[in-house]
């Protein structure tokens, strides 16, 4: 087991349920290609809900630990959409989905500048300049309005997963 030091993040200005979420754009990376697109594109593409859950690089334990967990509780099977959003390149995001046998696909924001636009993006160590985003997730309707919502406050942490798929209507 990893040695590390728990950081309290304090509370997050994330958007709330019954807001809508921030509109991006950024390229969604599967296992075959990339391309830009936006997040109402995605939503949009049929009925029923997204869930957007945002992760810090795929190559961080973080991030890993979050997708096999989602994996093994089949969400690319009970959900409508699953999406993560991350700070890695579509490279990085590329290997990742290739190296773990994925079902899930991810926009990549290097940048962190969707994170911050959601208000969930954390400085890494002092390191000026260097954010990720915390753990979360956001469920949105078609038109984008955030039906739940769940954002760590310590790096890291990671929801109770049985409360959180009822919050989320995955039962």
């Amino acid at each position: 087991m990893p040695e590390f030091d728990v950081v309290e993040l304090g509370p997050a200005d994330h958007p709330e349920p019954g807001e809508q979420a921030p509109e991006f754009t950024r390229p969604l990376v599967t296992d075959e290609f990339w391309e830009d697109r936006t997040l109402s594109e995605f939503v949009g593409e049929g009925d029923g809900q997204t869930i957007l859950v945002f992760t810090p690089m795929t190559g961080s334990f973080v991030a890993k630990y979050v997708w096999d967990e989602l994996a093994e509780r089949n969400w690319d099977e009970r959900a409508d959409r699953v999406v993560g959003i991350t700070a890695s390149t579509p490279y990085g995001v590329k290997r990742f989905l290739e190296d773990n046998d994925s079902p899930f696909t991810f926009f990549a924001d290097p940048g962190n500048r969707v994170a911050e636009s959601y208000g969930i993006d954390h400085d890494l160590d002092g390191m000026t300049g260097i954010s990720e985003p915390r753990v979360a997730f956001f469920a949105l309707d078609s038109d984008r309005t955030i039906e739940g919502a769940w954002v760590a406050t310590d790096w890291p942490n990671f929801p109770d997963y049985d409360a959180l798929e009822s919050e989320l209507g995955l039962e």
